[in-house]
C-alpha cells in the first residue's frame, strides 16, 4: 500500500506534526552535541561587556576615536562567525571526500573582517579611499585560498572519488563504514583476566553492531586474531573492512587502564590513539566513551535511535558484567561440562546480585544450549528458558540478548513463527551475526529461500572466519536445491573439523544429496566414531541406512531413547531421520518422521517435493502427497514480514 494511503487527515497531520518535532529534536540535539547554544551564549555576554569597556572607558574616558567601537564589533563579529562554523563543521559526522568546509570557510571569515578593520583603521589615521583597493585585494587573496585548498583535497582524493562515474556506482563492502575490533591485549599481572579483556572486545563489537549504517566484523571473525602478529592493513583486506580497532586492557583489583588507537588500513596510520583510565565500577562509562570516540572517528552518522541503542547498557552493575563476561565464556564452549559451569554461575548470581535482565536473558540461552544438544533435555529445563527470557523482557524490553533468549524457547515448542519475529526484533536491536545465521537457517527450513539468503549474507559479511556463518550459506543453497554449490561451503567449514559429529553430520549430508555416496557414508562413520552425544548417534543413523543395513539400523534406532527425544522436539532432526528410513525402504517410518517434521516447522515443500532425491519412493503416496500439502499452506500462511 503506497504510503498515506487509507489514513484520516488528522492522522497525516499528526504524523507530519511527529516528524517536523523529530527533526527539531535532532537539530537541538546536534547543537548541544556541538556545543553551540553555549558558544554564542559566552559570545553575546562577552561581546556586549567587550564593547561596553571600550565605549565607555577608551572612547568615553581616554578619548579613544568613536570607530575604535566599530572596529571592536567587528572583531567580535568575526571571532563569533568563525568560532561557529568550527564547531559546526567539526561536529559533521560524514565529508564528502577529503573536504573539511570549517578550514576553508573560517579563513575568509578571518580575512573579510580584518579587510574591514583595516578600512577602519586607515579612516581613524585620516587616510580615506583605499576601501575599494583593500576589497579587491582581500577577494582576490580569497579567490586563491579557495583554489589552493580546493587543488590540495582533489589531489588527496582516491582515484575513485575523483572520477564522475557514468552510471549508478556499486559501492564495495570496503567503502562502507566498516570496522574490526581486535581482542585487546590483556596487561593485566593476573592472566586470569584475560576474560576481561576478551569481554571489553566482544561489549565494543556488540555496541557498534548497534548502528545500522555501519558494518562491524562480529566477535567471533575477530577473536581469530587473538595473539596475531599480522599488521592492520593485512587484517583488514582479509576481513573487507576499512578501519582497524586495537589496543590493551590492564587491569590491578578495581583500577582499570584501557589504551586503544583506531587505524586507517588505508594508510596505516592512526585516525587517534587515546588513554582511558578509571575504576572498575567505571567500566560502562569508559567503553561508552570509546564507543563514542570510534563512532566520531568513523564520521559515520547516527540516527536519534542508533544514539539511544548506543547509550543503553545491558546492565549499569559491574559485578553482573564480570559474572556475564565468565559465564559466555564458560557456555560458548558448548560443550556439557562448560554449558553447566555456565548456567551455576548465573544461577550464582541471580541469587547474589537480584533480578538483573542481561543474567535473566544468559540463563534462558545456556538453558537452551542444555535443552538442544541433548545435555539435559526435560520440561523443566525449557520451561527455566522461556521463565528467563520472559523475565530479561520485562526488565529490559531493548535488550537484543533478551529477545534472542525469548526466541530460543520458541523454537523448541515448534513456534517457528515466533522464533523469526523474535529474532527479527533483536536483529533490528544489534545485528548479531548469531541470530542472523539463525534468522537465515530457519527461513530456509520454511521455505522463504530469498529471504534467508539475504541474512546468510548479512551474517558472512559480518562474520567471514567463523563455520557458522558458512554453514547458513551452504544450508540455504542445499534447502534450495543447489546441492554442488553447497558441497563446495560445506567442505570448506568442515574442514579442520573432521573431529566433529556435527559438521561430519553435515558434510555427510551434503555428499549424499551431491550424489556421492561412498564418501557421505565414510564422514557419517568418521562422525559417529567421535563418542556419545547426539550428533554422533545421527552420525550412526546415517551411515546404518546409507548402508543399506535394514534390521541394523532400526534394531539400533529402538535402542536410542535420547534421540528419539530429541527428534520429536525438533524440525530438523526427524527431517534427516525420514529419509534415513526411506533408505532403508521403511516408509510408514519415514512418513511417521516427515509429519513431525513438517508439524514442528519444517515448511520447505519445494524441496521435499521436487528437490530432495531421498524422498522419491514415497511420491504419489496419498499421505506423503497430503503432508506435503501441508507444508505448503504452513509456508504461504506464514506471512512473517505482516505480522
Amino acid at each position: 500500500m503506497p504510503e498515506g494511503e487509507g489514513k484520516t487527515p488528522p492522522q497525516i497531520a499528526e504524523e507530519h506534526l511527529q516528524t517536523e518535532e523529530s527533526g527539531f529534536r535532532a537539530f537541538f540535539a546536534k547543537l548541544r552535541k556541538r556545543r553551540i547554544i553555549e558558544t554564542l551564549a559566552a559570545f553575546i555576554g562577552g561581546g556586549w561587556l567587550l564593547v561596553e569597556v571600550v565605549e565607555r572607558l577608551l572612547v568615553g574616558h581616554y578619548k579613544f576615536p568613536e570607530e575604535t567601537i566599530d572596529l571592536t564589533v567587528v572583531s567580535v563579529i568575526g571571532a563569533l562567525l568563525s568560532t561557529l562554523v568550527w564547531r559546526w563543521f567539526r561536529g559533521t559526522e560524514k565529508r564528502p571526500g577529503n573536504v573539511k568546509v570549517e578550514v576553508l570557510l573560517v579563513p575568509l571569515i578571518i580575512l573579510a573582517c580584518s579587510a574591514i578593520d583595516l578600512n577602519i583603521t586607515l579612516c581613524i589615521a585620516g587616510k580615506r579611499g583605499h576601501g575599494l583597493l583593500i576589497g579587491v585585494g582581500a577577494f582576490l587573496i580569497g579567490v586563491s585560498w579557495i583554489i589552493y585548498r580546493s587543488i590540495g583535497w582533489a589531489a588527496a582524493s582516491p582515484p575513485s572519488e575523483r572520477r564522475a562515474p557514468a552510471t549508478k556506482s556499486h559501492t564495495t563492502a570496503v567503502e562502507l563504514a566498516s570496522i574490526a575490533v581486535l581482542p585487546f591485549e590483556n596487561l593485566s599481572p593476573d592472566p586470569d583476566n584475560a576474560f576481561f579483556a576478551d569481554g571489553l572486545t566482544e561489549e565494543l563489537i556488540s555496541d557498534l553492531s548497534k548502528i545500522q549504517s555501519l558494518r562491524v566484523i562480529s566477535r567471533t571473525s575477530a577473536m581469530m586474531y587473538k595473539g596475531d602478529k599480522k599488521t592492520a592493513p593485512v587484517i583488514a583486506q582479509e576481513l573487507g573492512v576499512r578501519y582497524v580497532m586495537e589496543g590493551s586492557v590492564r587491569r590491578e583489583g578495581n583500577n582499570l587502564r584501557i589504551t586503544a588507537q583506531l587505524i586507517d588500513s588505508a594508510t596505516d596510520a592512526h585516525v587517534w590513539a587515546e588513554k582511558y583510565s578509571g575504576m572498575l565500577e567505571d567500566v560502562f562509562e569508559l567503553q561508552e566513551k570509546l564507543s563514542g570516540r570510534i563512532v566520531e572517528g568513523l564520521r559515520v552518522k547516527l540516527t536519534p535511535e542508533d544514539a539511544r541503542r548506543l547509550s543503553a547498557h545491558a546492565t549499569t552493575d559491574p559485578r553482573v558484567y564480570e559474572v556475564w563476561l565468565r559465564a559466555r565464556q564458560e557456555g560458548w564452549q558448548m560443550s556439557q561440562e562448560r554449558v553447566e559451569n555456565a548456567i551455576r554461575l548465573i544461577a550464582q548470581a541471580l541469587d547474589a546480585f537480584g533480578d538483573h535482565a542481561l543474567l535473566h536473558a544468559a540463563n534462558g540461552i545456556f538453558n537452551y544450549m542444555a535443552y538442544d544438544f541433548g545435555f539435559s533435555h526435560t520440561e523443566e529445563t525449557l520451561a527455566r528458558c522461556e521463565s528467563s527470557a520472559k523475565r530479561a523482557l520485562e526488565l529490559n524490553p531493548d535488550l537484543a540478548l533478551a529477545w534472542h533468549s525469548k526466541g530460543l524457547g520458541r523454537y523448541k515448542r515448534g513456534d517457528m513463527l515466533g522464533f523469526v519475529h523474535d529474532l527479527l526484533r533483536a536483529v533490528a536491536l544489534e545485528r548479531n551475526s548469531e541470530t542472523l545465521f539463525f534468522l537465515a537457517f530457519t527461513l530456509a527450513e520454511i521455505g522463504r529461500i530469498e529471504e534467508a539468503r539475504v541474512f546468510a549474507d548479512q551474517a558472512l559479511e559480518r562474520d567471514p572466519l567463523t563455520w557458522t556463518t558458512r554453514f547458513a550459506r551452504s544450508a540455504v543453497d542445499l534447502f534450495d536445491g543447489k546441492f554442488d554449490a553447497a558441497l563446495v561451503q560445506v567442505r570448506g567449514w568442515t574442514s579442520g573439523m573432521t573431529d566433529a559429529p556435527f559438521s561430519q553430520w553435515w558434510l555427510g549430508q551434503a555428499l549424499a544429496y551431491a550424489g556421492i555416496a561412498e564418501e557421505a557414508v565414510a564422514a557419517f562413520e568418521n562422525g559417529a566414531k567421535s563418542g556419545p552425544g547426539l550428533f554422533s548417534e545421527l552420525c550412526e543413523m546415517g551411515a546404518r541406512s546409507f548402508r543399506g543395513e535394514r534390521d541394523d539400523a532400526l534394531a539400533w534406532f529402538d535402542s536410542k531413547e535420547g534421540l528419539r527425544q530429541a527428534a520429536n522436539s525438533d524440525e530438523y532432526y526427524p527431517k534427516f531421520l525420514s529419509v534415513c528410513f526411506a533408505r532403508i525402504k521403511e516408509y510408514d517410518l519415514a512418513l511417521h518422521w516427515l509429519e513431525q517434521a513438517i508439524r514442528w516447522g519444517f515448511t520447505n515443500h519445494r524441496f521435499l517435493l521436487e528437490h530432495d532425491r531421498f524422498l522419491e519412493p514415497l511420491r504419489g503416496n496419498p499421505r506423503f502427497e497430503a503432508l506435503v500439502e501441508r507444508a505448503r499452506a504452513k509456508e504461504v500462511g506464514f506471512e512473517i514480514w505482516r505480522r
